[in-house]
């Protein structure tokens, strides 16, 4: 493979191919075939079986998804293991002063916005529900518990703890860290479009301009809008559940609609205010109404308590990742299968929306401190706010106040009737529900971004109309699957995107060998 180095501290592969260069234009739209119409096919395929099939799809593709987390756990956990591993060493190893986009670059982005942004398309919308719901789930063992601790006991709730920081810290974010990182330096340092292929080409060459290029491109696209889809979708539904709960608002079909019309509005608006005008401002934004909020409740709560809670998911934490990340002998089978590995296929299926964006506003950064940014910064914060948040849940089932300590019932309501045991139950339930559609909109605002430049053949200056167009084809894509199926049709296409997960593991192992040989050619520019 011929290359040609850079004036600019930099090394680019000497590639014929260009930007753009098998695109086709029709009504306004700039795409790339046949990438863009293969996923629109595969995704209306899938969306109509869903519609007019509910129970079928849903058995047919939960099956699939069983099939792959219980024939394949063993893969899912060690590649996890893996990504982490291999983000940490990035750290430490020279290769970490490598700058993205050469010697030359410069961030820009502010390091608070644009960590902001990374976090609010990474996993904020997830906080909002789980933080309470999940530790809850472990303690009483709502569906199964950490290494088989005796549930509601002290020992379960030290577990409980760690066992959702677990889901919630290190791994997830190596996930998304591996996919941004290889999507950045083959972008910015070598000269490659920003899309999926381009974090194969030290190995596969040439050939991910053709065939392989396209199947590895329609796979991004479809696990990002399925995500994307049914995160809406349920979203909705749990919106609508909070609305009613706190307010009286009738939960019907029409007032779920209503939610995603609302959210896709607001995200048509932020997409065609661009990067910096719209998910940038709403990602700022969304954090300072967090912190707002998990500042009252440090407040208003058991302060103490909560500090020691701070503490103790930090010690179990510490204590119990390398037994949580062992898939060896695990006799836990039912938390093991029904969370952690789930959770690692979700994580990756999503690793390519949220890898491209971070990817997309990360030029200028050193890999080392791309890596402290994307990895260890957010697994502190989020550690904060399940303390905040798990830690305040936990004392109330303990201690049997309020709704919580009947149980779990319905997880999107965990987090409101944890609100109702502090003062100013309302406005801050209200600010909650605030906070959750915000966080909608940046995920589908960065998702239309991403799903975009993939299918525009890595362009980032494709028509304003084009991102538009996939912020209202997804929300298209949530009514539709609601108004047909509902729960049922949701829930098979989050199976199908869980599915895609496992294809997708191979394909980000295979993805860290291609970033270190590129990584390693360019050592000899920062020494």
């Amino acid at each position: 493979m011929s290359k040609h180095s850079s004036t600019k501290g930099r090394e680019e592969y000497a590639t014929s191919y260009k930007v753009g260069q098998d695109n086709v234009q029709f009504l306004g739209l700039d795409v790339h075939n046949p990438v863009f119409g293969t996923s629109a096919i595969i995704v209306l395929l899938f969306v109509i079986c869903s519609i007019v099939f509910p129970t079928q799809a849903r058995d047919v593709l939960m099956a699939a998804r069983g099939w792959s987390i219980n024939n394949f756990d063993w893969f899912f956990m060690i590649a996890g293991n893996i990504f982490v591993l291999f983000c940490l060493l990035l750290i430490f190893l020279p290769m970490g002063r490598i700058r993205l986009g050469g010697t030359e670059a410069r961030p820009e982005h502010s390091t608070i916005a644009w960590f902001c942004m990374l976090f609010a398309a990474g996993m904020g919308i997830g906080l909002m529900f789980w933080s309470v719901a999940e530790p809850v789930a472990y303690f009483t063992g709502w569906y199964g518990t950490p290494l088989n601790a005796e549930a509601n006991t002290p020992e379960a709730a030290r577990l409980a703890l760690g066992a959702t920081m677990f889901h919630w810290g290190l791994h997830p974010w190596a996930i998304y860290a591996v996919v941004a990182l290889a999507l950045a330096f083959f972008a910015y340092n070598k000269g490659l479009p920003l899309t999926m292929r381009s974090a194969f080409y030290p190995l596969f060459g040439e050939r991910v301009w053709g065939a392989l290029g396209n199947i590895i491109d329609v796979i991004a696209v479809i696990a990002t809008i399925f995500g994307l889809a049914t995160s809406l979708g349920f979203g909705a539904q749990q919106a609508t559940s909070g609305l009613h709960f706190l307010f009286g608002v009738p939960n019907t079909l029409i007032t779920q609609i209503v939610v995603i019309a609302v959210v896709t509005a607001v995200t048509i608006v932020s997409v065609a205010r661009g990067l910096d005008g719209g998910v940038k401002i709403l990602s700022n934004l969304n954090m300072i109404i967090a912190g707002i909020l998990a500042l009252f409740i440090v407040i208003v709560g058991h302060t103490a308590d909560i500090f020691a809670a701070m503490g103790t998911i930090f010690l179990s934490y510490a204590e119990n990742i390398l037994p949580l990340s062992n898939m060896v002998g695990r006799e836990d089978e039912t938390f093991y299968h029904g969370w952690t590995v789930f959770y690692w296929a979700w994580w990756i299926s999503w690793s390519p929306f949220v890898g491209m964006f971070i990817a997309r506003v990360s030029r200028g950064r050193t890999v080392r401190e791309f890596i402290i940014a994307v990895l260890l910064v957010p697994t502190v914060v989020s550690m904060v706010w399940m303390a905040v948040f798990g830690g305040s849940a936990l004392e109330q089932v303990q201690r049997e106040i309020g709704a919580l300590a009947e149980g779990l019932t319905d997880p999107s309501l965990a987090m409101f009737q944890m609100f109702e045991s502090f003062p100013l139950t309302d406005l801050i339930s209200f600010i909650a529900v605030i906070l959750v559609l915000v966080f909608f909109v940046t995920s589908s605002d960065s998702g239309s971004l991403v799903i975009d430049g993939i299918t525009a053949g890595g362009k980032t200056d494709a028509p304003i109309s084009q991102r538009m167009f996939w912020a209202i084809l997804e929300g298209i894509i949530a009514v539709a699957l609601l108004v047909g199926g509902g729960s049922e049709a949701l829930t098979a296409i989050q199976a199908a995107a869980i599915t895609i997960g496992l294809p997708f593991t191979l394909l980000m192992l295979v993805m860290c060998l291609g970033l270190w040989k590129g990584l390693k050619s360019d050592l000899k520019f920062v020494r």
